[in-house]
C-alpha cells in the first residue's frame, strides 16, 4: 500500500477480474439478495435484465475483495523490497454507487480504481483523504459498475 505523498490525481490501478458464473450468482443471491431474477434463470430471462443477473451487491463485494487482495499484494512487494508499508485507515463512506448495466451469468468483469481527489485531513494531520472512482467493465468494454469511494491514507511525514 502506498502513502499519501506517493499518489497523484489520475493514477489508475487495475485490481483484477472475476467471472460471474450462474452458480456464484445464485449462491450469493440465496444468502444476501434473494430476488427471483438473481436465483432463477427463467425469471431472469423474463425480467428487464434478460438473463440470470448478479446482484449489484455481489458485484460490489467482488470489487472490494479484489481491491483488498491487490493492496495485500502491493504491501508484500513493498515489504520484500525493504520499504515501510503504509497501513490505510477505514473508509468514511462512498457516494454515487451505480449499477449501470446488468452483469449476467458468464460475464467477466475487470475492476479498476482511479484517484479523483486528494487532500490533507484538517482534523488529523497524519492522514490524507483520497477519493477514488472504482469501476467494473465487462468483456465487451461496457462500464457496468461505478462508485466514488473515500479512504483515509497515512501520510509519510508523520508516520516515519
Amino acid at each position: 500500500m502506498r502513502f499519501f505523498e506517493d499518489m497523484a490525481i489520475g493514477q489508475r490501478r487495475e485490481v483484477g477480474s472475476f467471472t460471474f458464473t450462474a452458480d456464484s450468482i445464485r449462491t450469493f443471491a440465496a444468502q444476501f439478495d434473494p430476488q427471483r431474477f438473481h436465483l432463477d434463470e427463467q425469471a431472469g430471462r423474463q425480467s428487464l435484465f434478460g438473463g440470470l443477473a448478479a446482484s449489484g451487491w455481489h458485484v460490489g463485494s467482488v470489487c472490494m475483495k479484489l481491491m483488498v487482495a491487490d493492496g495485500q499484494r502491493q504491501a508484500r512487494e513493498a515489504a520484500a523490497r525493504g520499504e515501510k508499508v503504509a497501513v490505510w485507515g477505514p473508509s468514511p463512506g462512498f457516494r454515487e454507487l451505480r449499477w449501470i448495466k446488468p452483469v449476467l451469468a458468464g460475464d467477466t468483469i475487470s475492476f479498476a480504481s482511479e484517484i479523483e481527489s486528494l487532500r490533507a485531513s484538517e482534523k488529523r494531520p497524519e492522514w490524507g483523504i483520497l477519493q477514488g472512482r472504482n469501476t467494473g467493465t465487462n468483456q465487451r468494454g461496457e462500464l457496468v459498475y461505478s462508485m466514488l469511494a473515500t479512504a483515509f491514507v497515512p501520510r509519510r511525514k508523520t508516520n516515519s
